[in-house]
């Protein structure tokens, strides 16, 4: 059986996020397992700390069939606190434990893979796993990959779902689905700025940031946002 999992530091996690989780769930007929990030060697610690953004998660997925939380990255953070996190890292833990043969995939958004030549052994993450790329608004895969990340791509392409179950890893597949113009970015700006944000996240990921002051939220009733499709 396949295994996918979704990697990234939900910051907090949102409605675009579990969007995503979602398409991918239902074109790959397999649970999706959101990795949570320790912290990545690559961007700005998080705006909350990482056993908050995994309750974020927790909270996130409760009531949803298929999605489900992997802690393993904060897990080996936890063990070494000073080494950085690197998915290259994640990618081998999951072979050692998994067997060379089984079935791997990586769900990551269309901006990931433009930067995707800069990450930690690229031509190892691309031989050894699948890579479910998840359309973004403003990010055109027909229009644009920078050339170093293009040569990686190039041949990896697939248009068939069903053929990432048959191989441990090496291919690339698109994942169309509703596009959400939200970001954690911009989340945390306006959750700072005291602008209307509630909306934009699950409800119980709203009251908990609210209850424990995340991103300079300030105390008061939550909004209740329209809950997503489970």
């Amino acid at each position: 059986m396949l295994r996918l999992f979704y990697g990234g530091t939900f910051d907090p996690v949102h409605n675009g996020h579990l969007a995503i989780a979602r398409a991918a769930r239902e074109a790959l007929s397999t649970t999706v397992r959101l990795l949570p990030a320790a912290d990545p060697p690559h961007r700005d610690a998080p705006g909350a700390s990482a056993e908050q953004r995994a309750t974020m998660l927790d909270l996130a997925v409760d009531g949803h069939v298929g999605l489900r939380v992997d802690r393993r990255e904060l897990e080996r953070a936890a063990r070494d606190p000073n080494a950085p996190s690197y998915t290259i890292d994640t990618l081998r833990e999951l072979r050692a434990e998994l067997g060379e043969r089984a079935p791997i995939a990586f769900l990551i958004g269309a901006d990931s893979l433009y930067g995707f030549a800069t990450w930690k052994e690229p031509e190892a993450l691309l031989a050894g796993a699948h890579w479910v790329v998840a359309e973004r608004p403003g990010s055109d895969l027909d229009a644009y990959l920078p050339p170093a990340s293009a040569r990686l791509a190039a041949g990896r392409w697939t248009l068939n779902a069903a053929s990432l179950h048959d191989s441990p890893g090496g291919k690339l597949l698109r994942l169309r689905q509703p596009l959400h113009g939200e970001s954690a970015t911009q989340i945390r700006r306006r959750i700072a700025a005291g602008e209307t944000w509630h909306h934009l996240l699950p409800l119980p990921v709203a009251r908990y940031i609210v209850e424990h002051g995340l991103y300079g939220a300030t105390p008061g009733p939550v909004i209740r946002p329209r809950d997503p499709a489970s």
